[in-house]
């Protein structure tokens, strides 16, 4: 199986490919369009800034490669976010696979959410084998609010989406690299779809 990584200017694509090293997998980090497209499964990861993001993406039109993707994609942290319509970090236009807008947290508690959180209502073959209520890494200062594509959700301030799919396009806000044996059950059942 060929595993790609699509290579943006965001960071903790390392720890990713230590993680499918993990499962079994030697994936390939890379912004070439015929090595994404001739790959069988996609990771979108990414710890950043979205406009910036969003920025190098257009400048290697990856932005409109990612959209056309036919394969599995799965989208980490900012990658879920810059699936989104529009983020409100850097007000920034994104990638409209998902029909929702990214927001900022506001509220009492220390932002970024930064640790161990629990993860709930959990749906479709991504979660297989996963129970409701175990705990996965989170590194975020802006949310995707709960909306139709939503198949798992945390609360942190407010309830909100902690992972999405439209169609062959999944995403997970928190970092299943970083989430020990429940992270890599999930990367595990992202390979095996």
């Amino acid at each position: 199986m060929k595993v790609a990584i699509i290579k943006y200017n965001a960071g903790n694509i390392r720890s990713v490919v230590f993680a499918l090293e993990r499962c079994g997998v030697n994936a390939i980090v890379t912004d070439d369009a015929a090595e994404i497209n001739s790959a069988d499964k996609i990771i979108f990861p990414g710890v950043g800034e979205a406009s910036s993001a969003m920025r190098y993406l257009q400048s290697k039109n990856l932005d409109k490669l990612i959209v056309d993707l036919k394969q599995p994609v799965l989208g980490i942290c900012l990658g879920m976010q810059l699936m989104c319509n529009y983020s409100e970090e850097g007000k920034t236009k994104c990638l409209g696979i998902i029909d929702a807008d990214v927001k900022q947290f506001i509220g009492g508690e220390k932002i970024p959410h930064v640790g161990w959180n629990t993860i709930n209502q959990l749906n479709t073959n991504l979660f297989n084998g996963i129970a409701e209520n175990e705990y996965v890494y989170f590194v975020h200062g802006f949310y995707v609010p709960l909306n139709s594509f939503s198949i798992a959700t945390a609360n942190y301030i407010v309830n909100y989406s902690c992972a999405v799919q439209n169609g062959n396009f999944y995403a997970v806000q928190f970092h299943p690299e970083k989430s020990a044996t429940v992270g890599e059950k999930i990367l595990n059942n992202f390979l095996s779809l």
